[in-house]
């Protein structure tokens, strides 16, 4: 677990402090501009983002990174919209003030939030935790997965954020484009996994808001207490499949347990640990939205290692283009293969 990891900002994504204070100026409370200190967290595989202090407050912007970038990619105001909409729903979000499209100001579009106090919890082993704090811990992340996948999107003002039928179709699509626009070596299983994807989708075409990243490390808890605090990072959020969601999210059960790109409980003794099984944690979630059972749970956690597989490869393109957000960015982007080969895993039998 760990606290915010807050570093002076890097000379590649340096904002232009003076116009930045301008424009905040009468439109963030308690802004005084002759006492703005501005840090960068570091540790993001996308969006730049910063801690703002200020007269005793503090506040988040998060931007979209320089450079070129990829169709659709880095969607700060997809990410403002749905914390903004979310405010009073079920779902933990930080308050958020103001978005600025105007690129003049310092350079790309970025919004600004609340900073939310608590931990962030990295590790999906939960280092110094005793079994039953990991147990109501991991509990709490499937509680606020199935309350999101609950939310009446219309009701909450975001029903024109993504489209309502044929949403894998759609991403399978969509993200097979991103991985070769993004590709630098060949990855055997990703085109194996995008072939068979496309000839398999289930007929259950469900809807709902859907975060897109939703994982332990995009979570802000309580200082002490297993409570989600605040949900982060939207810039992938849309209406969508919430199985596509949710099996993303259960992913942690098929990533190998320290891993220092994309860690995950693979390999682990749950029982020990005190984390419940795949299975009571996929049971927990359908009593909680009121399903059954799932139909085709290996397609849905397939599709979630395949659509991750591309997300990495671009991040990956990113670090050695020297643009990223994070001096990890090579590290993290170098897991593509191996989501593609553990995804190809989940449906072929090898």
């Amino acid at each position: 677990m760990s606290g915010p990891n807050l570093v002076p900002v890097r000379e590649a994504l340096r904002l232009d402090e003076a116009a930045l204070s301008a424009y905040l100026t009468g439109r963030l409370p308690e802004l005084d501009p002759a006492d703005l200190r501005i840090l960068q967290f570091e540790g993001g595989q996308s969006n730049p983002t910063y801690l703002l202090e200020s007269a005793g407050r503090r506040y988040v912007l998060r931007k979209k990174p320089p450079g070129k970038l990829l169709p659709s990619a880095h969607m700060v105001e997809r990410e403002y919209r749905f914390i903004a909409g979310l405010a009073d729903s079920d779902v933990p979000v930080p308050r958020a003030y103001l978005l600025c499209e105007d690129t003049d100001v310092i350079g790309t579009a970025f919004y600004v939030m609340d900073y939310v106090e608590g931990r962030v919890l990295t590790d999906p082993l939960l280092p110094g935790l005793s079994p039953a704090e990991r147990g109501a811990t991991y509990d709490e992340l499937n509680r606020v997965m199935a309350a999101l996948h609950k939310v009446d999107f219309a009701a909450a003002g975001l029903s024109d954020m993504g489209k309502t039928s044929d949403y894998l179709a759609r991403q399978i699509s969509r993200w097979s484009r991103q991985y070769e626009a993004s590709k630098t070596h060949e990855i055997p299983a990703m085109d194996k996994l995008i072939a068979w994807l496309g000839a398999n989708i289930p007929a259950d075409d469900s809807v709902s808001i859907v975060h897109g990243d939703f994982r332990l490390a995009n979570v802000i808890f309580h200082p002490t207490e297993p409570k989600i605090l605040a949900v982060l990072d939207w810039e992938l959020a849309t209406l969508g499949h919430p199985l596509g969601d949710f099996a993303y999210n259960a992913m942690f059960y098929s990533l190998p347990a320290g891993d220092e790109g994309f860690p995950g409980l693979g390999g682990a003794d749950l029982a020990a640990l005190g984390v419940p099984g795949e299975d009571a944690y996929v049971a927990a979630y359908c009593r909680r939205t009121g399903r059954d059972h799932i139909d085709n749970w290996a397609f849905y956690k397939a599709f979630a290692m395949f659509r991750l597989s591309a997300i990495l490869q671009g991040v990956y393109h990113r670090g050695i283009s020297g643009n990223a957000s994070s001096e990890r960015a090579r590290l993290v982007g170098g897991r593509a293969a191996l989501l593609a080969e553990l995804g190809w895993r989940q449906v072929s039998g090898d």
